[in-house]
């Protein structure tokens, strides 16, 4: 052999395997092949300093300290019989509560989004008097209902409004 010193052999009883890359064990500090560096695959003495798992209360997501030997279910229901500092009360509020009026949408948004003419709350699709069907249609429409009108006579879709509404707002009843 041209380099004897090259490589260590593997610490394992079973396998002493010359291997030239050989893995440190961080537990016990000794040299590995591929194949039983694991903790588990070697039977470390010293596992238990390195593979520590620290269970999380599912309710107040606080770490809860375990001992060694102690059953980490036992702890954390221990925990969350005694110490536990989880508040129903205090949970985050919920973000989306404006739900749309516009019958058959079930869209909700972070803000209201109230229509000027007959003060009903509907979402980013259902904004605009002629996107819902606004009940108050006398009243002058905004400047957005006027771009809406001009948008959708332009681009084909005035089969969608109804005529009879479009030709009254752009007869001189209304300006845009």
């Amino acid at each position: 052999m041209e380099f004897p010193d090259l490589g260590k052999h593997c610490s394992e009883k079973t396998c002493k395997q010359l291997d030239f890359l050989p893995l440190k064990c961080d537990g016990c500090n000794k040299d590995f092949c591929k194949d039983h560096h694991k903790f588990s695959r070697h039977q470390c003495s010293a596992a238990y300093k390195k593979d520590v798992h620290v269970p999380v209360c599912p309710l107040c997501r606080a770490p809860v300290p375990v001992g060694r030997g102690e059953i980490a279910d036992i702890v954390v229901g221990k925990h969350m019989d005694n110490d536990c500092k989880y508040n129903p009360a205090k949970e985050k509020p919920k973000i989306f509560i404006h739900r749309c009026t516009m019958e058959g949408c079930k869209k909700k948004e972070m803000v209201k989004l109230v229509c000027d003419q007959c003060q009903d709350n509907f979402c980013i699709k259902h904004r605009h008097p002629l996107d819902h069907n606004c009940k108050h249609r006398d009243h002058p429409i905004s400047k957005a209902g006027c771009a809406a009108i001009m948008r959708a006579s332009e681009s084909g879709a005035s089969k969608k409004l109804s005529s009879n509404w479009l030709v009254q707002q752009l007869r001189g009843k209304q300006k845009c």
